[in-house]
């Protein structure tokens, strides 16, 4: 295993996570007498399985449903100090509902105290304030930290890349020791995100580069042939690792089996300048071929944001999914996320183009070089992936 200073914490972080999404018997809180003996095994022997490799921080939530008491009944009786455990508590307008839903958190864990306590989910300016202002989360989780029973405090986002800065540039209260947030291959517009929080020495933990990455560890085809002679989820973990801004990815594994792939990339690592160019000019050369050069580069010139749309259509989010399906033919992953739109509240925000028909669009495409076509690429996008609404896990 490799390892990276986690900034300012001073952890020394394994550069994979054990993320705990995935293999976790359901999205509610169960108790532990009500989960099958086969959903238990299968967990605590991915938790082995990461710990051998030399995967010693494992990361959790609240919302994960059982995963925590499970997490817990898992790692009972290993010593404690060889682990770095992370739970995540979503922001709520009342820090003291906050507190409390900590404090169950670390009862389900069974734990004295937790490494790293991660504030899930700072995806708009509310919930940013509902942390950061006088008497808020972020002031509470500091009262943790001088109880003894949070080591370091960071927070997880989905936002808008305006959010994710303000939320990186707050000092107040200690500010953030860490971030958890998206950037890949095929989403790297939180770059500037990433080397704001360098900058302030903050620990950076990219989200899933399995599954939010793209659903890799099942990818078409036509990604495959475009990756070799990667495997497209070894390829991803490769291009986020070259970058030591990175510090850890999360492998969201469903059983011991899915750090296989990820534990491949690692001795590659010294490869990265052969092995990654080639790759990313064919992709790039794909993209290109598939939607234009223009398109390409430049798909969410001139939109609005979704606030700004008419029918609060999510335009840039649309094309993005488009132009993956037409280059690298990922209708599955872009049916997921398409579905999603309108249906997570502010984790998938806006509305898809289902009305799109019944809007006049000409004022709100007047700066984009596309507006002529948008409105039929709209079209094309909601009958290639609309199918029925989904709605996040924690939500099922």
């Amino acid at each position: 295993m490799l390892y990276r200073r986690f900034g300012r914490t001073g952890l020394s972080m394994p550069v994979l996570t054990c993320g705990s999404m995935r293999y976790q018997y359901r999205w509610q809180d169960t108790p532990l007498g009500d989960i099958p003996a086969d959903q238990q095994a299968n967990l605590e022997a991915t938790v082995r399985r990461a710990l051998d490799l030399g995967i010693h921080h494992i990361e959790t939530a609240r919302g994960y449903g059982s995963s925590e008491r499970q997490l817990g009944q898992a790692i009972r009786g290993l010593p404690r100090e060889r682990m770095i455990v992370q739970t995540k508590i979503m922001p709520l307008a009342d820090p003291r509902q906050f507190l409390a839903d900590f404090h169950n958190s670390l009862e389900r864990l069974g734990l004295p105290y937790v490494d790293l306590l991660g504030i899930h989910g700072i995806n708009n300016h509310e919930t940013l304030w509902w942390v950061i202002r006088p008497g808020g989360c972020l002031e509470a989780a500091r009262e943790l930290v001088a109880e003894g029973k949070v080591r370091h405090v960071g927070f997880s986002t989905h936002g808008p890349l305006d959010v994710i800065q303000a939320a990186i540039a707050h000092e107040r209260n200690g500010g953030f020791d860490y971030v958890n947030l998206h950037w890949y291959y095929i989403f790297q517009q939180n770059w500037p995100a990433i080397e704001a929080a360098a900058r302030a020495d903050m620990g950076v933990f990219i989200i899933s580069p399995s599954d939010k990455g793209g659903m890799l560890y099942k990818p078409p085809s036509r990604l495959l042939e475009l990756c070799q002679p990667l495997h497209p989820l070894v390829f991803n973990i490769l291009f986020c690792l070259a970058h030591p801004q990175v510090h850890t990815l999360s492998i969201g594994a469903a059983c011991p089996g899915d750090f296989d792939l990820p534990a491949i990339a690692l001795p590659l690592l010294d490869r990265k300048d052969e092995l990654l160019p080639p790759v990313q000019n064919r992709l790039r050369q794909a993209l290109a071929d598939a939607v234009g050069e223009k398109l390409a580069d430049s798909y969410a010139a001139g939109l609005p944001t979704w606030q700004n749309s008419p029918g609060y259509m999510n335009m840039p989010v649309m094309l993005w999914l488009r132009n993956l399906v037409l280059a690298y033919d990922m209708l599955e992953y872009g049916k997921m996320r398409y579905n999603l739109i309108g249906n997570g509240g502010h984790w998938f925000p806006g509305l898809n183009a289902a009305h799109v028909d019944e809007l006049d669009l000409e004022k709100a495409l007047a700066e984009s070089p596309f507006k002529e076509t948008i409105p039929q690429w709209l079209r094309e996008t909601h009958a290639l992936l609309f199918e029925a609404p989904k709605q996040r896990l924690s939500q099922s």
